[in-house]
């Protein structure tokens, strides 16, 4: 609605100044001035050596004289206030009402931007940190594709390594043959059972090697259970057919189990990596990086880097029996990702307790040379904790992710039957709109929220049908529906003699919408997103509760209403899909 506008102050930076190529930005005029849009002078002072009031008098001038778009301007000292004619905010409404893409950008161009998020080990099921993980990775990569620029979606499935080795150690040792099927289990919770098994037993060995006089922290690194989970990972990356056999095995039960967890959370991804292809090549890039004298060996046969002159410190990157650790198989992975994409940028989403590993990884990249090295992001964000503290994997304190879900749908299904908003519905209907509330409550309450904040979750909260929050917004959505549902045939021609203030101000935000979804991927913040939307709808329930719209003046003012609701509905449709929350026709 503002390229008009943008354009004739272009014209006039020119004409007036002859100031070419320069960047012209316009913000919503600031409540109790007159003006829908305001340009900013101060910046053109230093530049033209004059009063920002003098340059903003002419500028509006000129504007007002060659744009007929123009209604009136006021100044006010280095701010340039214009009003706009009601014709412009009707045009805009009839241009786009039916658009059902309004703000996304269907066609992609240009190189791809590869974004990585889940990466799970398998020796334990996802759990709430996960779930942030997930729904961040997702909508980062939609609002990405929004703008214009393909996405590729991916995880490294971290499916080899000690952790792994500790549940596939407690189950052979403990298990007695338990399987998914005998157990009634998912794949992924039965493993992280005995990952939570092997921890008690080791614990129980560090107690009784430090009673017998041995110091906690030598115990530590002497509990037999420990030596034997060691000895497996060494077998296993030797190639050992019985520790390869059972790891397959397990590793199929853990990944079928995180396949139904993702497809119940609404995330997928493009192509997947598995460290167990990955880490070879990450091994050859550490003797690679040995040759030339940038890693070193230490006398045990450990390989490490020494990045104390760019402010880091020592990192191990091969351990002294050869087995690699996380950071090898991150260097492969990454190398491979560069040979077989176009990428213009890959973004690791992984909370900031990694925010040091990071900076190693890429710090030891761009040692090495890769000229890609400097395209590496890491989206850092805070963790998600419960009232009663951290959770912890090996203790078995975790929130379980599959657990969560089936408690959100337990407590959308309670608070709509208390508020009676689902009387009339099918079973069926009933279940499905549970499901879709329930949903839409977790993610919203976590996608608001600044990625570098951390989180304290409380599921009831997430739910409510009158604040910022997902199910609110989904309300406001089918309100809409329901009033557009209930009209009938309509349409706008785009004529309408005048507008009312707080009509203008709905389509002023709805103007927003496709800055907005720029202004999310730019920063890989969903949360500026999600708060647009709530402020849109709070925005719309001021007009729609001050200005009847079935019971309008006349026909054409109907049916511009309704336009405008129509579009207003569109936005916070296209907006929750874009974080990855579905919007029901009825609730």
């Amino acid at each position: 609605m503002t390229e008009s506008l943008i354009a004739s102050i272009q014209t006039a930076l020119k004409e007036l100044y002859n100031l070419t190529d320069y960047s012209v930005e316009l913000t919503p005029t600031r409540k109790g001035i007159e003006g829908d849009y305001t340009f900013t002078v101060f910046p053109l002072a230093k530049i033209l050596k004059k009063a920002p009031p003098r340059i903003a008098e002419e500028i509006g001038e000129y504007v007002a004289k060659h744009n007929a778009d123009i209604k009136k301007y006021n100044v006010a000292g280095g701010f340039l206030n214009f009003l706009l004619n009601d014709k412009v905010f009707a045009r805009f409404v009839k241009e786009n009402y039916s658009n059902d893409q309004f703000g996304i950008q269907t066609e992609q161009q240009g190189k791809s931007v590869m974004v990585e998020y889940s990466s799970p080990n398998t020796n334990k099921p996802l759990h709430l940190g996960h779930i942030r993980n997930n729904l961040l990775g997702y909508s980062i990569s939609e609002i990405i594709k929004a703008t214009g620029k393909p996405v590729i979606k991916t995880q490294i499935i971290n499916d080899r390594g000690i952790h792994i080795c500790k549940s596939m150690l407690a189950w052979q040792k403990f298990g007695k043959g338990e399987t998914p099927e005998s157990t009634g289990m998912k794949g992924d919770h039965l493993v992280g059972k005995y990952y939570v098994e092997f921890d008690k037993h080791y614990r129980k060995q560090v107690e009784e090697l430090v009673k017998a006089g041995m110091a906690e922290e030598q115990a530590k690194k002497e509990a037999p259970i420990l030596k034997e989970a060691q000895e497996m990972l060494r077998k296993w990356e030797e190639g050992d057919p019985q520790i390869r056999q059972l790891w397959e095995k397990m590793n199929n039960w853990v990944l079928e189990g995180f396949k139904e967890t993702y497809q119940e959370l609404g995330v997928d991804f493009d192509v997947e990596y598995f460290e167990s292809d990955t880490y070879l090549l990450g091994k050859s890039i550490v003797e690679e990086g040995l040759r030339k004298g940038i890693f070193y060996r230490k006398e045990d046969g450990s390989v490490w880097v020494d990045l104390s002159e760019e402010g880091l410190d020592e990192k191990l990157l091969l351990r002294a029996d050869g087995t690699s650790v996380y950071i090898t198989q991150d260097l492969g992975t990454a190398v491979k990702r560069f040979s077989e994409f176009d990428i213009d940028t890959l973004i690791y989403v992984v909370g900031n307790e990694q925010d040091y590993h990071f900076k190693v990884l890429f710090t030891i990249l761009k040692k090495l040379g890769y000229p890609w090295a400097e395209k590496l992001y890491h989206l850092s964000y805070g963790m998600v904790e419960l009232p009663d503290g951290k959770m912890k994997s090996r203790e078995g304190t975790v929130v379980d992710a599959d657990d969560l879900l089936k408690k959100m749908f337990q407590t959308a299904k309670k608070l709509s039957e208390e508020l009676g908003k689902v009387e009339g519905f099918s079973p069926e209907e009933q279940k499905r709109i549970y499901n879709i509330i329930g949903k839409a409550a977790l993610k919203y309450y976590l996608l608001k929220v600044d990625p570098k904040k951390e989180i304290l979750f409380d599921p009831v909260k997430s739910i409510d049908f009158n604040g910022n929050t997902g199910p609110f917004l989904q309300y406001a959505y089918v309100r809409i529906h329901s009033l557009i549902k209930k009209a009938g045939d309509y349409n706008f021609e785009g004529e309408i003699s005048q507008l009312d203030a707080r009509e203008k101000e709905l389509i002023n935000s709805i103007s927003q919408f496709p800055d907005i979804v720029y202004s999310a991927a730019r920063g890989l913040n969903p949360a500026i997103l999600a708060n647009y939307i709530y402020a849109l709808v709070k925005t719309y329930n001021s007009f729609y509760q001050s200005l009847s719209v079935l019971q309008a003046p006349d026909e054409k003012t109907k049916n511009f209403r309704l336009a405008l609701s129509r579009l207003t509905g569109q936005v916070i449709k296209n907006g929750l899909n874009l974080l990855g929350i579905e919007v029901p026709e009825k609730m």
